[in-house]
């Protein structure tokens, strides 16, 4: 793990979140790979990944964005130490809600009546992707803004603590890739074109990353504002759509047990790493 550190720290911030973002986007591919092997996952299992999913998310949020923006607001604004984490936070639940107004999605599951957005005319393969792809902005972004503040040299924030949110990030992103796949593929696409739609919705991840890397590097000030802002954002797509779309069927309880093993492999990553 050290010289992966120190590999990725000779890279420079914005190469290593782009290289951590590709990672994810793997992942991603590799979960909506499954399409060519199975015909169909059952609903149960399907359920109990999106609440892993959803875990892994609410605890990188706290873990590795928000304990590390107010830690750091203690420093950088001793008088005003809650104020970034609140602002940054508020900020980027408003800025998906924004999205989540403006772009028109579907989420998994529902009917193609219940599509949110501007009114539009595609179909609902590309209103899945779009749903996803409003997951993965702030996933990317989390990444980048971790990887920018450790090259920083924020004793806040550590090669480490970026590599473990990546990595859980990259964990729950595989189900998203199959969250994609394969509602295209019981919409009558083929499974090639199932495979494309479901890895497409993750390539907006290494955008967000680098985008977060850069900004953070060129004002450190903004860093904690910006920590907080990516765990809004999270926190904003998990209690809007992934948590909604575990409780739909009769498995509730058990996207609830998904969601607890979620949040503790992302916590265990986050100061095992960290």
């Amino acid at each position: 793990m050290q010289t992966m550190e120190t590999w990725l720290t000779e890279l420079g911030p914005v190469m290593a979140a782009l290289l951590a973002t590709i990672f994810t986007w793997l992942l991603t591919a590799l979960g909506a790979a499954l399409v060519f092997l199975v015909n169909r996952p059952s609903r149960r299992l399907f359920d109990v990944l999106l609440g892993f999913a959803g875990g892994v998310m609410v605890a990188a949020s706290f873990w590795s964005l928000l304990s590390p923006s107010i830690t750091l607001s203690e420093r950088l604004y001793p008088d005003w130490a809650w104020m970034p984490a609140a602002v940054g936070f508020g900020l980027g639940g408003l800025f998906l809600f924004g999205l989540d107004k403006l772009m028109p999605h579907l989420h998994i599951n529902f009917g193609q009546e219940e599509k949110e957005g501007v009114p539009t005319s595609l179909h609902s393969t590309s209103l899945l992707v779009l749903a996803i792809t409003l997951h993965n902005i702030p996933e990317g972004l989390a990444v980048g803004v971790m990887f920018g503040a450790a090259a920083s040299g924020i004793e806040e924030a550590s090669i480490g603590a970026a590599i473990a949110l990546a990595i859980g990030i990259g964990l729950q992103n595989f189900p998203e890739g199959l969250a994609v796949s394969f509602p295209v593929r019981a919409l009558g696409a083929s499974r090639l074109k199932s495979f494309w739609y479901g890895q497409l919705s993750a390539t907006v991840e290494p955008v967000a990353g680098v985008l977060g890397a850069y900004a953070v590097m060129q004002v450190q000030g903004f860093l904690p504002f910006a920590l907080a802002f990516a765990a809004g954002a999270m926190i904003y797509v998990v209690i809007e759509e992934v948590i909604p779309e575990t409780q739909r069927s009769n498995n509730t309880d058990l996207a609830v047990l998904g969601f607890i093993f979620g949040f503790i492999v992302m916590m265990v990553l986050d100061v095992a790493l960290g």
